[in-house]
């Protein structure tokens, strides 16, 4: 197995590119390795002394470490953790436990967000190991999630201002502010 990494924008965090399907639709953020429970991969990874956080997305996985590790220390653990999943034969994700409470309707306006960031928004911030995600429009402000690489990036404030604030503004009037969401 041959797996290919790209640096982020973010300089703590590595993408890792296995060659294959990581997660077939959607994405999984896991933050500390107690919230990995149900990643039997990114559990592996928080087995790597300095990996803070992983981040799983459609055919690739943005590892974020710690602040006072090098990249040339850890990676070669991260690569074999990496490995040693996908040749185990487990799977990423294990079923959830509870099913997904159904989601309110969403008025044209959200509808429309979402449509902007979809298409436009997270392709773009998935070549870079990310991934934005819609959390709420209140007053004018829309409130999105930073995963992966955009979690912590010292230009992810570039970017929501800059360019997804712009694009929104641009494209829905309604829209005033783009706000990041803790």
């Amino acid at each position: 197995m041959f797996i290919q990494t790209e640096q982020t924008p973010n300089p703590a965090t590595l993408k890792f590119l296995p060659g294959r399907v990581v997660l077939e639709q959607d994405t999984a953020d896991f933050a500390d390795a107690t919230a990995a429970q149900r990643s039997p991969l990114a559990r592996r990874l928080f087995e790597v002394d300095g990996v803070e956080r992983v981040f799983l997305g459609s055919d690739f996985i943005t590892v974020t470490k710690a602040a006072t590790l090098d990249w040339q220390i850890i990676k070669p653990a991260v690569l074999g953790g990496i490995m040693e999943h996908f040749t185990s034969g487990e799977p990423v994700l294990q079923a959830a436990d509870d099913a997904a409470a159904p989601a309110e309707a969403d008025d044209e306006i959200v509808l429309q967000i979402k449509e902007l960031l979809d298409t436009r928004v997270r392709p773009a911030v998935a070549q870079d190991g990310g991934d934005i995600v819609f959390h709420s429009f209140e007053d004018g402000i829309v409130y999105l999630h930073m995963h992966g690489s955009c979690s912590g990036c010292p230009s992810s404030t570039a970017t929501l201002k800059m360019g997804i604030e712009n694009l929104l503004r641009h494209y829905v009037p309604e829209v005033v502010e783009v706000r990041p969401v803790a």
